[in-house]
């Protein structure tokens, strides 16, 4: 009577952790699944024994001899196969729970968050993860939004970016992408669309059984780079992200860390934040040739210097840097929202020893480095010099990261430096005096006592 007086509340509690982890929920179902069959299979195992042993007992108790026994009793047959199908589904079980578990345990699901600017190299960072292969990755899902909703910089604008941004990324963590529906264009039919952003970018979404069938006549604006796949279905693509243990997404549209926290705080997630940050001259440097259009009053300045830079470009600049270096000391002041979930890393410390900072940022996520991982990075850490495009993940690390130091005009450089010396004095960036400092391969750029946040 006691046992089913407490059985509300227990239930209740379960039904509450099912909620809190739902990979927890379904190991429980499969264990409770498996402990309920492998009851039913011993009750079941008892009674083909009595069975089996019916007709000696019977001629024993009547004192007569047994008679043979038909060689297969109709009702000890159907228990049999349904001993043996139990012993099948029992195995399955087994096999699945496994297969979600990998080896070992496989620790709570982890959703990864990495936070930068355009041409900080987030893209080859990202791959660190999409090369993994229980991680869901999605490359830059909120380019979606910022092409379809209107912000203006500044004030309550910036403020309602943010919100928007960050309450999509929630969904997405979360496995609801159909959040981004209402954001794609033209809007995806049938939960249908060839127009999902650098769909190629991510592995996961170009892996079966995502990739159907290619369509013809179907125009792929963003379509897988290895193989040919149909237009991406959303909800299969929701389907794969929930089987994968881990979700990770890049991203170059949020720089306020502080609106994160209702992010960090919910407890359905277990948000990691990783925070990449590089030079912000190589950074300017790098945009002059990927953007060209947008910096013609840069380097129309630099090569003529007929007219002065627009102030508003300055602010623009000095406003970037000042976003990404708030951020960044908030997240070094490690508030109790924050402790073990910020992680800040320099670009240039990747390159240099991208393997390290692969292995530090995984153990700060909590997850396992894979072989894929580290042999993604020893082959495309090691380009050809000149096989590197403008959006390759490719890099001679060791040799590409500093490049940006012949290319730039010195009287750009210090623009950035007077625009953005607070933010470069905290990531360890030194200020060069003159064109022969900037060009001195010999003179390092990053401060020889790395700050103490560099691991």
């Amino acid at each position: 009577t006691e046992i089913r007086r407490a059985w509300p509340q227990d239930f209740w509690e379960l039904l509450h952790c099912l909620k809190m982890r739902s990979k927890y929920a379904v190991l429980l179902v499969f264990v409770v699944g498996l402990v309920i069959i492998e009851k039913e299979n011993n009750f079941i195992s008892r009674v083909s024994d009595k069975l089996k042993q019916s007709p000696q007992t019977l001629a024993e108790a009547n004192g007569t001899e047994a008679s043979p026994a038909p060689a297969e009793n109709g009702s000890l047959a159907s228990l049999r196969e349904l001993d043996a199908a139990f012993s099948q589904l029992r195995s399955h079980l087994r096999n699945v729970t496994l297969q979600l578990a990998g080896d070992g345990d496989p620790g709570p699901r982890r959703h990864v968050l990495l936070m930068a600017t355009t041409r900080t190299g987030s893209s080859f960072v990202g791959e660190f993860f999409n090369q993994q292969g229980s991680i869901f990755y999605l490359f830059e899902p909120l380019w979606h939004i910022e092409r379809t909703v209107t912000f203006e910089p500044g004030g309550a604008n910036a403020v309602g970016s943010a919100l928007v941004y960050r309450d999509v990324l929630k969904q997405l963590f979360l496995c609801d992408l159909y959040i981004l529906e209402s954001f794609i264009s033209p809007a995806p039919e049938g939960h249908l669309t060839p127009f999902m952003f650098r769909r190629g970018s991510s592995r996961s979404l170009c892996e079966e059984p995502v990739c159907t069938p290619n369509a013809k006549k179907v125009f792929e604006k963003y379509h897988c780079k290895n193989r040919r796949c149909g237009p991406l279905n959303i909800t299969l693509a929701a389907e794969a992200c929930r089987r994968k243990q881990h979700v990770a997404l890049k991203t170059v549209r949020i720089r306020q860390l502080e609106f994160l926290q209702p992010l960090v705080e919910d407890p359905r997630l277990d948000v990691r934040i990783i925070q990449l940050v590089r030079d912000p001259r190589a950074v300017l440097a790098s945009r002059m040739v990927a953007f060209s259009g947008k910096y013609e009053t840069w380097k129309k300045w630099a090569s003529e210097g007929e007219a002065p830079l627009r102030e508003e470009e300055v602010q623009r600049l000095r406003g970037n840097c000042e976003s990404i270096r708030l951020s960044a000391e908030l997240g070094l002041r490690r508030p109790g929202w924050l402790r073990d979930r910020y992680m800040l890393v320099r670009y240039e410390d990747v390159a240099r020893a991208p393997l390290q900072k692969a292995e530090e940022m995984y153990r700060f996520a909590g997850l396992p480095l894979t072989p894929q991982v580290e042999e993604w990075i020893g082959k495309n850490t090691q380009a050809p010099r000149d096989g590197s495009g403008v959006y390759s993940t490719r890099k001679n690390s060791s040799e590409q990261f500093e490049k940006w130091r012949f290319s730039i005009p010195f009287k750009l450089a210090q623009v950035v430096q007077d625009a953005c010396a607070p933010a470069m004095r905290l990531f360890g960036y030194k200020l060069a005096s003159s064109p022969a400092a900037l060009a001195n391969r010999s003179f390092s750029l990053l401060e020889e006592a790395q700050p103490s946040w560099v691991t």
